[in-house]
């Protein structure tokens, strides 16, 4: 009878209990915060300066059956920095979906006023001023690239200390309607130009028209210095 109680005994400790059973079914949610982390750190490659990311807690009292590949996503509309929010779905061996809330940082110099820039200056490098900064805190579009800057003209006046932003400036024109340009047409071993009239405004890289001395309308790239590009 000893022999048949200790044979119940450890046959009985061997068993796993109902309830542990169903904690070890529980998906992990640390895991799932860390896996969060990866994700916006993937997405958030290539920004300026440095990303620092801070995921929120999962509730605890919620119990998700384990996952075998938990998927994050961003929905529609979401953005990679900021406060913001990242889906997770399940679909097996249980489909489920929840979101995780994360705060993204991305702290970087960007270029502010000098001093005060009147509507239509054109920005040089006195102009500005390196600020640094959280760029999440920022209007979207602040430059932090001197070169996307210097050359360009305000299209509005900019008080000192303000942030430049790429939608309050614009490229200088490297073709204004009514000038004489020289129209370029190149390929293996020959070199055409001829002159015409340029018949719109057009900054580097936007097509433009340009009607040629025997009245003939040709379209081509504008250059600066006011040379129009005439592919063949």
């Amino acid at each position: 009878m000893n022999r048949l109680y200790a044979a119940i005994v450890l046959l009985a400790i061997s068993l796993p209990l109902p309830g542990l059973a169903q904690d070890t079914a529980r998906q992990d949610q640390a895991l799932l915060r860390q896996q969060v982390e990866q994700f916006l750190q993937r997405q958030s490659n290539g920004l300026p300066g440095e990303v620092s990311i801070e995921v929120g807690q999962i509730d605890s009292r919620l119990h998700l059956p384990a996952c075998q590949q938990p998927e994050p996503f961003l929905s529609h509309g979401s953005k990679i920095w900021g406060k913001t929010a990242v889906g997770i779905r399940c679909t097996a061996p249980s489909p489920w979906t929840i979101y995780v809330t994360a705060h993204v940082r991305v702290t970087a110099d960007y270029l502010t006023a000098a001093l005060p820039l009147a509507q239509g200056q054109t920005i040089g490098q006195q102009d500005f001023v390196r600020t640094r900064g959280d760029l999440t805190k920022l209007p979207a579009g602040v430059i932090t690239d001197p070169a996307l800057a210097v050359g360009r003209i305000t299209m509005s006046s900019i008080p000192a200390g303000a942030p430049l932003r790429q939608d309050t400036l614009r490229q200088q024109a490297a073709v204004q309607m009514g000038q004489t340009v020289r129209l370029l047409s190149q390929g293996a071993g020959f070199t055409v130009t001829t002159e015409g009239r340029a018949m719109n405004n057009a900054t580097a890289g936007q097509t433009v028209q340009a009607k040629t001395l025997n009245g003939q309308i040709i379209s081509g790239i504008a250059r600066v210095g006011g040379i129009l590009e005439v592919g063949y």
